[in-house]
């Protein structure tokens, strides 16, 4: 037998798992044995002789058994109405003791009731019924009963019922207390869940950028290299032979960048995963000279003095400034030229690609990802990103990334 797919191992976790499953036929049991209870005190004298109580001396009357009848059937609703059945389980015990010269234990079904109410309901009705419950029936019991008002039997009933207020009231505090540990290990569990979601979508998102901006430049460069080969092939030779090394340059790039972006997804105890990118703006200039090679003037202007950057932010600066360029390549026409700075400004550093060709036209929807994987990085450093066209001619692109912050790392 299982519980949600767990197996029930012990003979006393399957019996609390039926008791649990019929609460109808375990309030039933509940109510024969409070019955029997009832009937064998009924017949119990604590006073029967000077050694002690004796039992079978004493004999209930007719309507005594009738009132312990009722009270213990009164107990099978216990769960549906606890308000109700310890109403009537205390009515059927005041009637016993008040209207019998040697009363039945009928208290013990209110007793049981009175536990019910204080572990199902607040801490305010179980109070004021708890009070209400005790004083009338105590009083019942010194004023009616057939012993003095001092009598311990009397006092008795005062300690029972308080008793079971007091027993259910933990009850309820502590089943309380063990819903609220098992909804926030639920709830912990659910945000551990979501944050493993988080991160592995953040993750695929970096990936997938870094593949985009790897291809797309070194792509881009080997298709201008292998047009010039094949435009020059029969005329000049030589042109051709040095456009087709620029093609192998590249594309030897291409495969290291590749491998080490998808390196990243190796097994952190592989001695040959790489930890990190290798690209950023200490190799700067070597992008720059891959682009010079496919025909693309570029000027660099750089007043940060080579300082190092954070990882994340380096490498961004890095891939906008490759994915700028490559669009250049791509759209604003053989004789554009560029410009990129790189300025140190405080807390930011500040990423600037200029063109001077026509109208710089990002891909239509779903065609392409260069700004929009772009942005996406600029935004996930803190940064803001700016791509507009210029007044006059030709394309801006402007990054500027803060050096501390969400990086988690501080300028060197």
């Amino acid at each position: 037998m299982t519980t949600n797919g767990t197996p029930l191992a012990t003979p006393l976790a399957r019996t609390r798992h039926r008791l649990r499953a019929h609460p109808l036929a375990f309030d039933a049991g509940l109510a024969l044995v409070v019955l029997a209870c009832m009937v064998t005190g009924s017949f119990t004298d604590p006073h029967g002789s000077p050694d002690g109580p004796t039992f079978g001396d004493r004999v209930p009357t007719a309507s005594g058994v009738v009132l312990m009848l009722l009270g213990a059937a009164a107990l099978v609703f216990r769960r549906r109405q606890p308000i109700a059945v310890l109403a009537a389980t205390t009515l059927f015990s005041l009637v016993a003791l008040i209207g019998d010269a040697r009363p039945a234990p009928v208290a013990m079904s209110a007793v049981v009731a009175l536990f019910t109410v204080a572990s199902r309901t607040d801490r305010p009705t179980t109070w004021r019924l708890g009070l209400a419950t005790m004083a009338a029936m105590t009083f019942a019991a010194m004023v009616f009963g057939p012993t003095p008002w001092y009598a311990q039997e009397n006092l008795g009933v005062f300690a029972w019922t308080g008793m079971a207020a007091a027993a259910g009231d933990a009850v309820r505090s502590r089943r309380a207390f063990v819903d609220a540990i098992r909804e926030r290990a639920e709830r912990a569990e659910r945000s551990r869940e979501e944050e493993a979601r988080r991160r592995v979508a953040e993750e695929r998102l970096r990936i997938a950028r870094d593949l985009h901006d790897v291809v797309a430049h070194h792509i881009a460069l080997v298709n201008v290299q292998a047009g010039v080969a094949a435009h020059v092939m029969d005329k000049r030779p030589d042109q051709a032979k040095e456009a087709l090394a620029h093609v192998r340059t590249a594309s030897r790039s291409a495969l290291d960048e590749l491998r080490a972006t998808v390196g990243l997804l190796r097994q952190s105890g592989d001695p040959e995963a790489p930890t990190e990118p290798v690209s950023g703006l200490a190799v700067l200039d070597d992008l720059l000279a891959t682009f010079r090679n496919a025909g693309l003037p570029v000027e660099l202007a750089r007043t940060d003095g080579g300082a190092a950057l954070p990882a994340a932010v380096d490498l961004a600066a890095y891939r906008i400034i490759q994915e700028a360029l490559t669009n250049v390549r791509k759209h604003a026409g053989a004789e554009a030229r560029a410009e990129v700075s790189v300025v140190r400004v405080g807390r930011t550093v500040e990423i600037t690609v200029l063109d001077d060709g026509p109208l710089l036209v990002e891909p239509v929807p779903g065609g392409g990802h260069g700004l929009v994987g772009m942005r996406e990085r600029v935004t996930a450093l803190g940064g803001t990103l700016t791509a507009a066209p210029r007044y006059g001619g030709g394309f801006r692109v402007q990054a500027i990334l803060p050096v501390t912050g969400r990086t988690g790392e501080d300028d060197a």
